[in-house]
């Protein structure tokens, strides 16, 4: 729908799926991907690579490890540092106008790394080492490269991002217990913060369909 709600000649609105290394491989991104090339769609299939599907490393769960190319001849990709915010903002930058101009979809892939278990059940250590996580942490990590870059370009003090990091941390626990003490929302609230109208406000929804469907919500 992205395609068609721009009056011709302006940037389109653009579609962006996500997914993990893990999920590249499958049969359903790759049908998703071939119609929106037919059809020239302002689509951007954006694969996670964290290195590890679950507990398999990609070398052991997929024939090709560079995400970014599983378009082939026929849709571009680009590979992107995953851990650094400005790379990131520069690189989907380009994506986006590719994409918004009508020259149909793009492969990125964001090389990124998750410190902790794919579950809560995952300790992540079984399948790798603490010091390749303690090493990516120290040599990659991406709020710490934005610390120093604030620092070194003189934007702000290692005192004033303390005293931030603080009051984040603040917040979260001040969010974290109000979770906690909160009820259920109604059912009603299904209809709320689905879609939202030309100014950008909330259009609630008249009807959500329930797995059992005599329960649907009708607002």
């Amino acid at each position: 729908a992205a395609k068609y709600t721009a009056p011709e000649g302006q940037p389109s609105p653009i579609a962006v799926a996500c997914y993990g290394d893990g999920a590249a491989n499958q049969g359903q991104i790759w049908e998703a991907a071939n119609m929106s090339k037919l059809w020239d769609l302002p689509m951007v299939f954006v694969t996670e690579n964290n290195h590890y599907g679950m507990g398999t490393s990609t070398n052991r769960h997929s024939c090709n490890d560079h995400y970014y190319t599983m378009g082939g001849r026929s849709i571009p990709g680009i590979r992107i540092n995953g851990m650094n915010v400005l790379a990131v903002k520069q690189g989907f930058a380009m994506v986006r106008e590719h994409c918004s101009s009508g020259q149909g979809p793009f492969f990125v892939e964001f090389d990124t790394y998750r410190y902790h278990g794919h579950s809560m059940s995952d300790p992540g250590t079984t399948y790798r080492t603490r010091e390749e996580v303690g090493g990516v942490r120290t040599a990659r990590d991406p709020i710490e490269y934005v610390k120093k870059l604030l620092i070194d370009l003189g934007m702000s003090s290692a005192e004033e991002l303390k005293a931030e990091e603080k009051s984040i941390r603040a917040e979260v626990q001040e969010s974290l217990a109000a979770a906690k003490a909160g009820k259920p929302l109604p059912d009603e609230a299904l209809t709320l913060e689905v879609y939202a109208d030309s100014n950008h406000q909330d259009e609630p929804q008249k009807f959500i369909r329930m797995p059992d469907y005599t329960r649907s919500i009708r607002n």
